[in-house]
């Protein structure tokens, strides 16, 4: 007797204990790494479930009034077929040739023959074999992604899709393209392209501190929107980009796209079917993007110190350790676009903006502004990344001279501006009031707009104009970033300041031609209204012009006395 109530009392505590863990794996809160904004914008308490961050994200992920779906200029244009690798939540359909109830193995089964690159990359993927990471050493560096799994198993049990007690056996084709856990599906209606929510439902963590940009990037003096420029709203900032909705060339507008895509996928930096953390760990993911005229960042690293040791003692690094012993344990001895950009205070996040301050370009409301608390904290921040390699009075001294470098910058830029704008006000651009037309909506006309980059017809944009467009957006920016990154040539001689003199002296000099122009055509208009012996000659100008209207007077008589002979003979 007295055992069995011994077995009941076991019984019952072991009830309650398991009763217990498993309230604690379905209501566990999220990891604190998700910044407190964001719980705060979306209505949560810091120990919300996995499920109900993850639920309050998607609600907000999906909301158009919030920066999902086509934007405010959705009237203008329409998708093309390749849109829907782009944007798949809002534009990818099945495709309807195959009608077949498929199963989780004919998966791998079927795209081994008919796609073999997915199939190999997925096979090589940390998704393909969990097992291969459950069973590592834990002296093994990638033991880490052992932590991972058990986050991700728990975020799914939160949810209700992994029972418990149940491991995640992999992540396979069906539980990103059809739902997680599922062994069966319609592939002519239930197939999917997976978008950056799909990803979220095991990454939750992750998904939230990429989604947290939305919350910890509010400018002070709103120099930019809330949440820009981010990768968490950057399909947002291309489709209410005016000339790319009005671009009758989607195909060209949509190389725009191509790198807007971090708002709707994770593909863009975790390259599918391998989701390979190394490769997204070095700058070269980044490059894709990250390059060119208007955003050269890629190149202004590679040519630094820090670039130059990348590419020269890289091949030592051991990329499988994690970003946050990379120096410690990788043998890494130079930072990398994912280290800089990824570090905040100490931790490693998908939050790239914490510590922005001049952003995608610079802008007087943000040089005048730089002593301000929110600019000062921010510019701390970078201070403390910088010091894991320099010392403190090493990286205040390069940042201090990089703004001032940047401020000399956007003073040139401003002042060409100021030329052009004043030329546009006054009308004196070439065919501006005779052959002009306007650029297509929502487009509006502009002097050296952004918009002159990607259309023309007739004198729209002007020379001029299309000088100054490319001096604001693109030497102004490769100077800024040259300075950023350490990159002397990319903003001094080859890239940046030479190239603002250039376009500066450019300006200048289409300024005096025009003006002297207007002053010639004005100084003609009055000379037609007066009578002879009342012209006026009291400047270089006007007695150039009637030096000039007398010598064509006497070539006209010559001519015509030239013409009288000839006659005559």
């Amino acid at each position: 007797m007295l055992n069995s109530q011994r077995v009941s009392h076991y019984a019952a505590r072991l009830a309650l204990i398991l009763a217990f863990a498993v309230t604690f794996v379905l209501c566990a809160p999220a990891l604190a790494d998700t910044p407190d904004e964001t719980f705060k914008a979306l209505g949560l308490a810091k120990t919300a479930s996995p499920k109900e961050l993850y639920d309050a994200l998607t609600k907000r992920y999906y909301d158009e009034s919030q920066g999902a779906g086509k934007g405010s200029f959705s009237k203008y244009w329409e998708p093309i077929p390749i849109s829907k690798y782009l944007n798949p939540h809002d534009f990818y359909m099945p495709p309807q040739t195959i009608d077949i109830d498929a199963q989780r193995a004919q998966c791998v089964e079927c795209h081994s023959q008919v796609t073999p690159g997915w199939t190999h990359s997925w096979k090589g993927s940390v998704h393909g074999n969990l097992d291969a990471i459950r069973n590592l050493p834990d002296s093994d560096v990638r033991a880490y992604k052992k932590a991972m799994i058990t986050e991700v198993e728990n975020n799914l049990r939160s949810m209700g899709t992994l029972k418990t007690g149940e491991n995640l056996k992999e992540v396979g084709c069906i539980d990103c393209h059809m739902g997680v856990g599922k062994d069966h599906g319609q592939h002519k209606t239930e197939l999917r392209m997976p978008d950056a929510a799909a990803c979220g439902q095991c990454h939750v963590q992750q998904f939230a501190e990429r989604e947290s940009e939305r919350d910890t990037f509010t400018w002070p003096q709103d120099q930019w929107k809330p949440g820009h420029p981010s990768h968490a709203l950057s399909m947002k900032a291309n489709v209410e980009n005016a000339v790319w909705a009005a671009m009758e060339q989607r195909e060209v507008a949509e190389g725009c796209t191509f790198c807007h895509t971090p708002q709707t996928t994770c593909n863009s930096c975790h390259t599918r079917h391998e989701f390979s953390a190394v490769q997204a760990r070095k700058p070269q993911a980044c490059a894709i993007c990250h390059n060119g005229v208007d955003h050269n960042e890629f190149e202004g690293y590679m040519l630094s110190k820090h670039g130059t040791i990348y590419q020269t003692r890289g091949d030592t690094w051991d990329w499988n350790v994690r970003l946050a012993d990379a120096m410690e344990k990788g043998n890494m001895n130079a930072p990398t676009c994912a280290f800089c950009h990824m570090e905040y205070q100490g931790k490693f996040t998908h939050n790239m903006v914490r510590k922005s301050r001049w952003a995608f370009v610079p802008m007087p409301k943000i040089a005048e502004n730089l002593n301000h608390p929110w600019f000062t904290q921010r510019k701390e921040s970078w201070v403390s990344t910088c010091s894991n390699c320099h010392s403190d009075r090493f990286a205040r001294a390069y940042l201090d001279g990089m703004d001032k470098g940047i401020v000399s910058g956007l003073d040139i830029t401003e002042k060409a501006r100021s030329v052009l704008v004043k030329l546009y006000n006054d009308k004196l651009l070439p065919g501006q009031t005779t052959n002009r037309p306007a650029p297509p909506a929502p487009e509006k006309d502009d002097a050296g707009g952004f918009f002159q980059l990607f259309w023309q017809k007739g004198n729209n944009p002007s020379a001029i104009e299309y000088v100054f467009a490319d001096m604001w957006e693109h030497h102004q920016i490769k100077h800024y970033k040259g300075l950023a990154h350490m990159n002397p040539g990319g903003y001094t001689y080859t890239e940046g300041w030479s190239q603002l003199i250039g376009a500066a002296a450019k300006i200048n000099d289409e300024d005096t031609k025009l003006r002297e122009a207007a002053e010639i055509r004005a100084e003609l208009k009055r000379i037609s209204g007066q009578k002879r012996g009342d012209l006026d000659l009291d400047s270089p100008t006007r007695r150039a012009i009637a030096g000039g209207l007398g010598l064509l007077a006497v070539l006209a008589g010559a001519g015509l006395l030239m013409r009288r002979d000839r006659k005559g003979g």
